[in-house]
């Protein structure tokens, strides 16, 4: 059999104003080309020393179970159920999109009995939902919401759910994905118990890497479980003794040695910004993208007091095909924007404003764009 000829791969430069990966920071797509070391070298050990510290800044907490998992937001995701839920155990999952109906299914897929508190797509969960679950499922062990639902652009009060996660005795976990970074986020002062991002939204960063953080709490929960957690390579009784293990680190899994180098990179950018700075940037390029997209005549999904600055869905305007558009945005542009999912599909576009891509330069490209599309 004779080897293929192939040339090597030559990506285009895109403008990635979809729903992720968002476009990467130059410094951070650097970073990631640097010589290769290994995964026990005692420099390294230093960097991911330097990568918790940074994460702990984004996350805002004080937690020493904060790490990154060697795999995407989904994995991250997987962590926390698989660490904390056995089976038997009652989780309240609140779904107003299709990434709580993921957590659904993970509660499911590890023996637990998920109580569904349902609200429309485009909406926030609503606390006097939960709350009215909560009091007549006394059962229930865990209370898992998303922050910010990338499916429909849709932010909840995730300090006020977590509130009632602790008056009726319940640990929270949290879907952050998308909000990390791009929205106001405090782990430690809201109570979050187990959190769950990804690298490749609005930290700009490459996609593939997965930020977690558990509380006191939610540990001293992994530590009573009676059975083994069911995925040895998200087992984190046996992670953090690569990751909390100091100069004498247990050789776990081979890490992502680059990708962890431009994570650590792009959490620097994030520091050296300042969190609440990120958080006004993105307000105030969505508060353009929204001027432009008004003008053109499009409408958003969710209501603005609920409105994602970082993930902005509109509805696609009557007669006009979905595909054919994003598609001529691509081929013509370079601009990618991204389909509607589930209850959506066909219906709305996702207009991303995360990290690096919320400038000033993309909206003005975006909306031009659009208008000379649509017309």
């Amino acid at each position: 059999m004779k080897p293929p000829v192939i040339s090597a791969f030559e990506p285009p430069r895109r403008i990635l104003m979809g729903p992720g990966p968002s476009d990467v920071y130059p410094q951070v797509l650097s970073a990631q080309a640097k010589p290769t070391v290994g995964h026990l070298d005692p420099l390294f050990i230093g960097m991911m020393d330097e990568l918790k510290q940074l994460l702990q800044y984004a996350f805002q907490t004080r937690n020493e179970m904060t790490l990154a998992v060697s795999a995407p937001g989904s994995a991250g995701m997987e962590t926390c159920f698989v660490n904390l839920l056995q089976p038997g155990d009652t989780v309240v999952v609140c779904r107003n999109g299709v990434f709580g109906e993921r957590m659904r299914q993970n509660v499911e897929r590890c023996g637990g009995q998920a109580v569904l508190v349902d609200n429309a797509w485009g909406e926030p969960v609503d606390p006097q939902k939960v709350e009215e679950t909560l009091k007549t499922n006394p059962q229930a062990r865990f209370l898992a919401f998303v922050h910010a639902e990338t499916s429909t652009g849709a932010l909840s009060d995730a300090a006020t759910l977590c509130a009632l996660a602790r008056k009726y005795g319940c640990l929270s976990i949290v879907d952050a994905v998308t909000s990390l970074g791009g929205v106001e986020l405090k782990v430690d002062e809201w109570g979050i118990d187990a959190i769950y991002s990804g690298s490749q939204k609005c930290l700009s960063c490459v996609p593939g890497l997965s930020p977690v953080s558990f509380s006191p709490a939610a540990v001293e929960r992994i530590k009573q479980r009676t059975r083994p957690v069911q995925s040895w390579f998200l087992d984190q009784s046996l992670v953090m003794a690569y990751w909390g293990g100091g100069a004498k680190r247990s050789y776990h899994h081979t890490a992502p040695v680059n990708a962890l180098y431009a994570l650590h990179e792009s959490l620097r950018v994030l520091a050296q910004e300042g969190l609440e700075q990120s958080w006004q940037r993105h307000q105030e390029m969505h508060q353009l993208l929204k001027q432009g997209l008004q003008a053109l005549g499009l409408q958003f999904v969710v209501a603005e007091p609920y409105r994602l600055p970082q993930l902005n869905s509109i509805y696609i305007p009557s007669g006009v095909d979905d595909a054919t558009v994003r598609q001529q945005l691509l081929r013509q542009y370079n601009l990618e924007i991204g389909a509607g999912l589930g209850d959506l599909a066909g219906k709305a576009w996702r207009i991303g404003l995360m990290g690096y891509g919320a400038r000033r330069e993309n909206i003005a490209l975006c909306i031009k764009a659009l208008e000379e599309v649509l017309a």
